[in-house]
């Protein structure tokens, strides 16, 4: 009796130790997936996808300025060895690292860095095509001020040999337009009606909702050094000649535009039938608008643009109307392209804010998916900034609003005189978070329905996108013949 009692304890035991064993190997059994790197002049961000969420410790280390990041429960497998070759020469911060087994279940990735950094290191939980992410954002310890930026650029261009570049007016007078009334509550609504005829219908292929749009994939990529290390070379320095001081005949003010290229980075925004997606077609629309606002005057003041990515990177929503403050921009305008479930949706649309509920169901539709943005792009939520992005939305005015609708209606008139499909002739109103900046009149234009295969097909050539950015360019200029550049001490 009693040899049975401890040969039962004996078992019992040895089912616990293996019952222990099996919740540690759980525990401590995540593998990568994937690998991303995305360089950018604001910040790099390393995205390091698993099938379970990962515990990391990091230190940085200076005189030369390195990164060690310690990955516990993980094996050195072929999908985080990826991470070496993607590392780009000109990438601002990384010069290059180093990926290997430190300990038992603890991976080290060293990286070398070309500029001391202050890093951002935070999870994500599984959203829309990803799975566990842990990321790491790469930010400069000191960090340039964009408004300096656009007065070096503006020295730069004053100092230059006048050209066929620097004409002073990028668009003919417009015709005046009468000032646009507020959205009517039985004005025709295309999009609403699909919305209603389809909520019946099963989900196709083409997501609409950014929590769970199907991500590109990403190409061709280079292949990892043998050695699991690799060193870029460095950028050529900059060129030393040009300096142009700054002098009491060169002063003006300048009137800065806001541009918004939505999405990027991990969040590819829409994704159409042929894979063309949101983030690639709306930066390219933003780059040819940034080229005629260079080159254009109001009124004897040069104006500038401030783009708030220029490079394929995310930008959280707060983040993006926080830039556009800190210049002091005179307009602000996001540039998307909408997707709907079915490919029956077609139209461009302009839209402002509204603090009383959406204008109309497609609206609303719309702005909640733009919205979602932050979630799938990721967003640190554990760092402080949430509580001053959170407030920051919240501080919309109704003068701001009403700006906004002057802008929207010249903006919509000139995408209408393109002849452009609009999916409804007016501007419409909904609580999209990007355009709460209080003090500066903002605008987001969906350019055309990328879920559309003929709207796609569209967006995808040079001829529609410099189409396009002439329309607001135009729309921009007849905001400001009625509605001159408010005077304000920003000087060169």
């Amino acid at each position: 009796m009693k040899a049975g009692g401890l040969k039962r304890r004996a078992l019992l035991q040895g089912g616990s130790i293996a019952l222990l064993l099996g919740v540690q190997e759980i525990a401590w059994g995540a593998t990568i997936v994937a690998v991303r790197v995305w360089p950018a002049n604001d910040y790099t961000r390393v995205t390091i996808e698993s099938d379970g969420r990962l515990v990391s410790e990091q230190r940085v280390v200076g005189s030369p300025p390195r990164l060690a990041v310690d990955i516990d429960g993980i094996e050195l497998n072929p999908a985080l060895r990826e991470l070496v070759g993607k590392i780009k020469p000109d990438d601002p911060y990384i010069n290059g690292l180093r990926v290997g087994q430190f300990a038992p279940r603890v991976v080290r990735i060293v990286f070398d860095l070309k500029q001391a950094v202050a890093p951002q290191v935070f999870s994500l939980a599984p959203v829309a095509a990803y799975r566990d992410r842990l990321v790491l954002d790469l930010y400069p310890e000191q960090a340039a001020d964009p408004l300096e930026s656009l007065i070096a650029e503006r020295l730069r261009d004053a100092s230059a040999p006048r050209g066929r570049d620097t004409v002073v007016a990028a668009a003919p007078r417009p015709q005046a337009l009468p000032e646009p009334a507020a959205p009517a509550g039985n004005a025709p609504d295309p999009l609403g009606d699909l919305m209603a005829q389809s909520s019946s219908r099963p989900s196709p292929a083409v997501s609409v909702s950014a929590a769970n749009r199907p991500l590109a994939p990403e190409g061709p990529l280079p292949m990892p050094m043998p050695a699991f290390a690799a060193k870029a070379p460095s950028p050529p320095p900059p060129p030393s000649n040009v300096r142009v001081p700054a002098t009491e005949s060169q002063t003006d003010r300048i009137i800065i535009i806001a541009l918004d290229p939505g999405h990027g980075g991990e969040d590819p925004g829409a994704i159409g039938p042929a894979g063309t997606r949101e983030k690639d077609v709306v930066l390219q629309i933003a780059f040819r608008l940034r080229e005629r606002i260079n080159a254009s005057s109001i009124a004897g003041s040069p104006m500038r643009a401030f783009m708030t990515r220029d490079a394929d990177f995310f930008v959280p929503l707060g983040v993006r109307v926080q830039k556009a403050r800190r210049v002091q921009a005179d307009l602000f305008v996001s540039i998307h392209a909408d997707a709907f479930t079915t490919p029956e949706a077609r139209g461009a649309g302009v839209f402002a804010l509204s603090q009383s509920g959406a204008s109309s169901s497609a609206a609303r539709w719309l702005a909640n998916n733009e919205n979602e943005a932050d979630k799938v792009g990721g967003l640190n939520v554990g760092n402080h900034e949430v509580q001053v992005q959170r407030a920051l939305l919240d501080m919309s005015t109704t003068a701001q609003i009403n700006d906004s609708l002057k802008l929207g209606g010249a903006v919509l008139g000139e995408i209408r005189s393109m002849g452009a499909k609009l999916h409804r002739g007016e501007v419409e109103q909904a609580g999209f978070a990007v355009l709460k900046a209080p003090d500066i009149p903002s605008v987001l234009v969906e350019t055309a329905f990328i879920s559309n295969p003929e709207e796609e097909a569209k967006l995808r050539t040079s001829a529609y996108q410099e189409t396009m950015a002439d329309a607001l360019m135009r729309g921009i200029l007849r905001y400001f013949e009625k509605n001159p550049p408010q005077a304000r001490s920003r000087q060169l």
